[in-house]
């Protein structure tokens, strides 16, 4: 039996393998255990955002840089399975839009994507077409339409009004709609994108009991008229909160309505919370929906390279509580972190200078791709333990048999290890502040 070695450092990635040897009773030290008889959740997959902003700056590019930006998510690269899209305009935007903006058109007679059209979903059958499989949508909204709110605008929070509930369903069904008629598949819908947040962009407050009453009454009822198995999933925030929403909105008037729950990671890990969760609501799937390094935050320092450890630390986490799918923000951005229609500069894992045509990848697309070629669709998360508490692991059996292991070693020191497969092992070391993925093979 062998070791196939990837390791992400500051140096680089390298690539090693090693012939693993029966465990001896000498073996006791720098162990990391590998338990393929407790199983967690099946795994599904990663994937990113198609966003406006990306889908604008991958066209902005020359067609062979296309088919590479194309390469590093769905071609060789990260292995990208999912796509999150906006229901109309969200921050990473080029600018404001929306389907239908006249309160009076109660048959729909005005709805169009043709924003959408233009750059969206082209790229998406681009992406298509680069993977050779279809791509399961989940679609967001970060607003209702500005005359269905309390506020009369997009931005800056406010909330849907009430009169509004069943035409905003109908509205919803409509995008779904839409995007089926162009042969993708919508397969996820949240009721909001962070339903907590009064933002300077697109954004509505939804509380716990809104969401409730919104899918019980209005938003199931919607897809299911429609013939729509889309599933609904709920909150679509930060993690700090998800069990109290899970609560507070998976009653028993909703719990065969909700398919699951998705979060956000922008205020911290509370990866105890996602247990939590998973605990209390076992057949509800847990989806990472969004997370990126926000050039606002000043906590997240200058240094790149730690942007692919903080992905590696939050995958890992959110991987090993219960999380199915994990989900990126957006897969292009251009040299100013944009473009952004309220200037929320951000990083993305692939960045491209669209006035040089230069593509520009960030360590933290490297640890995703690491990610990517070890938590496989299909897989099964096992347990696992470390030695020393600055190594972070998830362990996967993999549906060829194989099975993999990922390492973040968060420490600024080297760290021997040596991983127990199968009554096999072998000793490696794990570099200071490097990300190691591991396939077992015979």
């Amino acid at each position: 039996m062998k070791a196939v070695i990837h390791q992400m450092t500051r140096s680089g990635m390298e690539k090693t393998e090693i012939l693993l040897q029966k465990q001896t009773i000498r073996d006791e030290f720098y162990v990391v255990n590998l338990y393929e008889e407790e199983k967690g959740r099946v795994f599904d997959g990663i994937g990113g955002a198609a966003t406006e902003a990306a889908a604008h700056v991958f066209f902005a590019m020359p067609a062979d840089k296309q088919e590479e930006l194309l390469d590093y998510y769905f071609g060789s690269g990260a292995d990208y399975r999912y796509l999150r899209v906006s229901i109309d305009s969200c921050d990473f935007s080029v600018g404001h839009y929306e389907a239908m903006s006249d309160p009076d058109d109660k048959e729909f007679a005005s709805f169009s994507l043709a924003r959408d059209e233009k750059e969206v979903i082209p790229f998406i059958k681009r992406a298509e077409k680069k993977a050779g499989r279809k791509l399961p949508l989940l679609l967001s909204p970060w607003s209702p339409p500005a005359f269905m709110k309390t506020t009369g605008q997009r931005n800056r929070g406010g909330k849907l009004l009430p009169q509004y509930r069943e035409m905003w369903a109908e509205y919803i069904c409509r995008y779904i709609e839409g995007y089926l008629a162009h042969g993708l598949i919508v397969k996820y819908v949240t009721v909001q994108n962070e339903p907590n947040a009064t933002q300077s962009w697109d954004s509505c407050i939804y509380t716990g009991e809104d969401e409730r009453v919104f899918v019980r009454d209005y938003l199931a009822p919607a897809l299911k008229r429609h013939g729509l198995s889309t599933g609904i999933y709920i909150w679509d925030h930060n993690k700090e909160r998800v069990y109290a929403r899970a609560k507070e909105t998976i009653q028993d008037d909703t719990k065969d309505l909700i398919e699951g729950i998705a979060f956000h990671f922008y205020t911290g890990d509370h990866f105890k919370a996602l247990e939590l969760v998973a605990k209390r609501f076992p057949e509800k799937k847990l989806i990472f929906t969004e997370g990126c390094m926000e050039y606002s935050r000043a906590d997240l320092g200058k240094d790149i390279y730690m942007h692919g450890l903080r992905y590696a630390h939050e995958y890992i986490g959110d991987i090993n509580h219960g999380a199915t799918i994990l989900l990126d923000w957006n897969l292009y951005l251009d040299q100013q972190g944009g473009p952004n229609h309220v200037q929320n500069f951000c990083s993305a894992p692939v960045m491209c200078d669209i006035n040089e045509k230069k593509i520009m990848p960030n360590p933290s697309w490297q640890a995703i791709s690491l990610i990517g070629q070890t938590a496989k669709p299909g897989g099964t998360q096992i347990a696992s333990s470390a030695w020393h508490p600055d190594i972070e692991t998830a362990a996967f059996l993999l549906p060829d048999g194989k099975a993999s292991l990922l390492m973040l070693n968060r420490g600024k020191e080297t760290l021997p290890v040596k991983p127990v497969w199968m009554g096999q092992t072998a000793k490696f070391d794990l570099p200071p502040e490097s990300l190691t993925a591991v396939i077992f093979q015979e």
